[in-house]
């Protein structure tokens, strides 16, 4: 008798957790694939439904395969500020979830398409959450790939792609266009026809395209564009520097992951996370759809961007290529004191163009300040009494907060010298691992935080500039903070340094913006009693010699390392030098190879 109770008991338990999971069939409300139709009413209708639906359930939202098409007509319309974005308002949005708990999306292989200018995909203020198996991309990409055809002393003749859309527009300069957008590009990211590598020593290109002349439907002729570096075959991804979306923005959002996700293009970055916690991104991907794709481009800017947020962010087994930027950038943001009001309040500003209108910090909170000229704390850390928008009644778009200290600051800290505030609570853990990070401009990866940071098993194939970058600035970006504890282990790195972007000392640099470097007194990166950075069992495969650059840090091991010199391209680096330091302490250079003997330092 009590086996029948314990049976029905375990029985009625299993029917209770059944009873809380729905699973629901996209199709059944209309959004099929293949159709070629606008989805983005449906699509907006579909997700209110479910919603209303499925109060307090487990949701898996189910796709079929297939290719899905949407418009900014008919689209969830909603006001967003985006950090490291610019900030249009408000935006077109094609699949808004927003205030889930216990959601899955299964895309099943789902292919979304966008068209104008829209943000893809949006998860706000959700919990426990899974995307996955689905992709992003792009009708009319707003960067435009043209093929040199010929470059001489009369100017260049080029021809664009199939899929792009382009005309002599006004004052005679080459218009690019699509639905909803146009832009006159004047700048450009140049990569070998062949390898898909960014073009040895071309970095951005300046692209003169006044008077041009078009020739045919897909040809055109810039007079004035003459650079003998682009040969014919040469792509060329003519840009600008608009982003006003990501591909996928997470915000607010606590235990979050993406499984099988890939973006194939984006306007903004890839994936923009801020303000959320526990992000776990496995086999996310930032890529082309297989080598012969006939595209060689993917972001306007970075692969995966994580701006104010905490916990844990795992990156495994993705590939990022062809972006404009970091494969991923951790970081978060200083507000600059512009006023101080009494013994413990200030107001505070976001200060970049690009990063202000979403939630800094709260009550509670512990921070730090920063002395802007020489990157030093100063006063020790201090805790957050209370926090408020100064200059606009809510969050949203505001740019100035009104804060008070539990505890008096010192009067040094005022609006006159320059100092920043650093919110100490909204840290994470980076654990990126893994990866393939090739074909790219500028970087391959950015790591600001001061919390353990552990970078392993990548590979870094031609990011074109430095692959592994560790900074600090609160002078113009104002991305917060130092680096304490960060391990870079058995990566392999093949052909960095090909361009020099900012920041492009060495393979491995590290550089925080310090204005005032000769009157620091203490160093930004490490610490006392910190691991401070260490660089282990690596391969480094180099035409160059810059391996290391390193300013401002106690604390820096470089050991196990196998570097491998070869002649793919003929060196050019200013820096000739292995190893170079800016005031540095507590640096170790150990049981490392060299196939040609050089271990030069360079100490400054």
């Amino acid at each position: 008798m009590k086996k029948i109770i314990l049976n029905l008991c375990v029985l009625a338990l299993l029917m209770s957790a059944c009873s809380n999971e729905k699973t629901v069939k996209m199709s059944d409300y209309g959004i099929v694939p293949d159709t070629r139709e606008n989805l983005s009413a449906k699509m907006q209708e579909a997700l209110t439904l479910i919603r209303q639906e499925s109060e307090g359930k487990n949701v898996t939202l189910v796709f079929e395969k297939g290719r899905y098409d949407f418009h900014e007509e008919g689209a969830f319309q909603k006001e967003y500020y985006i950090s490291n974005h610019d900030q249009p308002n408000p935006k077109p949005v094609g699949l808004a979830l927003e205030d889930w708990k216990n959601l899955t999306l299964d895309g099943g292989g789902a292919d979304f398409i966008f068209y104008g200018r829209m943000l893809p995909v949006s998860l706000v203020r959700s919990e426990n959450t899974t995307l996955k198996n689905f992709s992003i991309d792009f009708a009319e990409p707003h960067i435009t790939q043209i093929e040199i055809v010929e470059c001489g002393e009369n100017g260049m003749t080029f021809r664009i792609e199939p899929w792009a859309k382009a005309r002599v527009g006004k004052n005679g300069h080459f218009e690019c266009y699509g639905e909803g957008w146009k832009n006159y590009p004047q700048t450009g990211i140049a990569f070998d026809g062949k390898t898909r590598h960014v073009v040895y020593k071309t970095s951005d290109l300046w692209c003169p395209t006044n008077d041009t002349k078009q020739i045919d439907e897909r040809t055109f002729h810039a007079p004035h564009w003459k650079d003998s570096r682009l040969v014919p075959g040469t792509k060329v991804a003519m840009r600008n520097y608009e982003r006003p979306a990501p591909g996928i923005f997470l915000s607010q959002d606590k235990d979050t992951r993406l499984e099988n996700v890939t973006v194939h293009y984006a306007e903004g970055m890839g994936l923009l996370a801020q303000i959320s916690e526990n992000i776990t991104l496995e086999k996310f991907n930032v890529c082309l759809r297989g080598e012969d794709d006939p595209r060689y481009f993917t972001t306007q800017a970075d692969a995966t961007h994580f701006s104010g947020c905490k916990g844990k962010i795992v990156s495994c087994n993705g590939l990022y290529e062809g972006m404009m930027d970091d494969a991923i950038n951790v970081h978060g943001t200083y507000l600059k004191i512009v006023k101080r009001l009494d013994d413990k309040t200030v107001v505070g500003r976001y200060m970049h163009p690009q990063a202000y209108g979403f939630y800094w910090g709260g009550k509670g909170d512990k921070v730090q300040f920063v002395r802007s000229n020489t990157m030093e704390i100063f006063d020790g850390e201090n805790e957050i009494a209370s926090i408020e928008p100064f200059d606009k009644e809510t969050i949203d778009g505001a740019k100035e907060f009104k804060i008070s200290f539990v505890q008096p600051i010192d009067a040094a800290i005022n609006e006159s010298e320059g100092f920043g505030i650093e919110n100490l609570e909204w840290c994470p853990e980076v654990y990126f691992a893994d990866n393939v990070i090739r074909n790219n401009r500028a970087r391959g990866t950015l790591f600001s935080t001061p919390l353990k940071t552990v970078v392993e098993r990548n590979v870094f194939d031609h990011t074109s500039g430095t692959a592994i970058l560790l900074c600090g600035d609160c002078n113009g970006w104002f991305e917060t903070g130092a680096c304490r504890d960060v391990t870079i282990r058995e990566n392999k790195f093949i052909n960095s340094l090909t361009n020099l972007f900012q920041f492009t000392e060495a393979v491995i640099s590290i550089y925080p913006e310090i204005p005032n470097l000769e009157a620091q007194q203490k160093y930004f990166h490490g610490g006392e009693g910190r691991p401070g950075v260490v660089i282990e069992n690596n391969l480094f495969e180099t035409f160059d010699r810059p391996i290391v650059f390193a300013k401002s840090i106690d604390g820096l091991t470089f050991r196990g390392n196998k570097v491998v010199q070869n002649e793919d391209f003929p060196a050019f680096h200013k820096n000739q030098t292995r190893f170079r330091f800016l005031r540095t302490k507590n640096v170790v250079i150990e049981g490392n190879e060299f196939s040609d003997g050089d271990a030069s330092v360079s100490e400054e």
